[in-house]
C-alpha cells in the first residue's frame, strides 16, 4: 500500500536514503549519489536546477517510494560533489556523459528523466544523446538557455520585482550583471568583498522571483562565512554555464528536444514563473508534438509551492501505472 498523503502536504512522507556513494567522474572529478524508495521499484534519476545546486531531500518526496527507484546526484562542482565549485573540464557535455556514467554504475537499464528549471535543460541533452536509455521525461519550469531567458532573469523581471531588482543592480552600477558576477567570481581569484557582495544579492534576488505573489519569508542575512562560500560555489558555476548560454542556446536545445519526440514527456510549468518564462514550457511543447502540456495556476517555479506539488506527485502516479501521458493531464 503507498504512502498517504496529507492534504496539507502533498508530498509523500520524508524519506530516507538505502545507498549512497561517491563516483568517480574522470578530470578529477566525484559525483555524489543516493538511492531512495524501493531497490526494485520504476528507476527514475532526478536532475536538479542551477546550474550549481544540488540535490535535496525534499527532492526525494515527488515520488511513490513503494513504486519507485529514486536516483538523485549532485552535478559537477555542486553539493557534495568534489572539488566543489570546479568549472574546469565542466560543460553540458561532461554532464550528459556523467548522467550516463551513473546508470551503467547502478545496472540500471532504462529510467524515467525527472528535471526541473536548468534540470529540465539537461534532461533534454541527456535524451537526444541516450533516448535508449530513457523511459520518458517529466519536465518542469522550463529554461531554453537562450539570451532571451537570460536577459529576462536579469533585466526583464525587474518590471514585477522594482525594488528587488534596484538592489540587485547596485552592485555593479551601468554594467550588466551577469558579466560583472562572473568577473568577481572567476576562478583562480581568492573571493573578496565584491564576491559576497554579489553572491547575497544574487541570492536575494532570486528568492524574491521565487516567491513571486507569494508571502515572503522573513529575509535573513547571509552573514555566515561557510553559507556565503557555499554561495561563491554555487553562482561561480552558474555564471560559468550562463555566461556560455550553458554551451547549448535555444536553438540548439530545441533541436536536441525535436529529437526526443517519441519519448512520453510531461511539461509543467507555473503560470505565475518569474525565473523561467511559461512562453518557454509553450515553445517546448510545440518543439515536441507528442508531449503533454500543463500550465499549473497558482504556481510560480518554486516546485514545492502547493499547486505544483500536487501536480508533480500526480505526474510521477500517473507515469507509475501507465508508463505513458497519453491520457494526462
Amino acid at each position: 500500500m503507498s504512502p498517504v498523503i496529507s492534504r496539507d502536504d502533498p508530498l509523500f512522507p520524508d524519506l530516507e536514503f538505502y545507498a549512497q556513494g561517491m563516483l568517480e567522474a574522470g578530470d578529477g572529478h566525484c559525483l555524489y549519489f543516493e538511492q531512495c524508495g524501493n531497490p526494485d521499484g520504476l528507476p527514475v534519476v532526478v536532475l536538479h536546477g542551477g546550474p550549481g545546486s544540488g540535490c535535496t531531500p525534499q527532492q526525494r518526496r515527488f515520488f511513490d517510494p513503494d513504486r519507485f527507484r529514486i536516483v538523485l546526484f549532485d552535478q559537477r562542482g555542486c553539493g557534495r560533489s568534489t572539488p566543489r565549485g570546479a568549472i574546469a573540464d565542466n560543460t553540458i557535455d561532461h554532464l550528459v556523459a556523467d548522467i550516463e556514467r551513473l546508470r551503467s554504475h547502478l545496472g540500471i537499464d532504462r529510467w524515467l528523466v525527472f528535471g526541473g528549471s536548468w534540470g529540465s535543460s539537461l534532461a533534454i541533452a541527456y535524451a537526444a544523446a541516450h533516448g535508449g536509455a530513457c523511459l520518458g521525461l517529466i519536465l518542469r519550469g522550463i529554461f531554453l538557455t537562450g539570451r532571451a531567458d537570460l536577459d529576462w532573469f536579469f533585466r526583464g523581471s525587474a518590471q514585477f520585482l522594482v525594488e528587488d531588482w534596484a538592489r540587485f543592480a547596485a552592485i555593479a552600477p551601468g554594467r550588466r550583471l551577469l558579466d560583472h558576477c562572473a568577473e568577481v567570481l572567476a576562478p583562480g581569484i581568492e573571493p573578496g568583498e565584491a564576491a559576497f557582495t554579489a553572491v547575497r544579492a544574487w541570492a536575494a534576488y532570486e528568492a524574491a522571483a521565487l516567491h513571486f505573489g507569494l508571502e515572503r519569508p522573513q529575509p535573513t542575512p547571509t552573514a555566515d562565512f561557510i553559507e556565503v562560500r557555499r554561495l561563491v560555489d554555487k553562482y561561480r558555476i552558474q555564471s560559468h554555464y550562463l555566461t556560455r548560454q550553458c554551451f547549448l542556446g535555444e536553438a540548439r536545445l530545441l533541436h536536441l528536444a525535436r529529437r526526443c519526440g517519441d519519448l512520453p514527456t510531461a511539461i509543467l510549468h507555473g503560470r505565475r514563473d518569474l525565473i523561467c518564462r511559461p512562453l518557454n514550457a509553450w515553445r517546448l511543447h510545440r518543439s515536441m508534438p507528442h508531449s503533454r502540456l500543463r500550465m499549473v495556476e497558482n504556481s510560480g517555479h518554486n516546485p514545492f509551492e502547493p499547486a505544483m506539488s500536487t501536480a508533480l506527485v500526480a505526474v510521477t502516479r500517473h507515469f507509475a501505472r501507465h508508463f505513458d501521458f497519453a491520457e494526462w493531464p
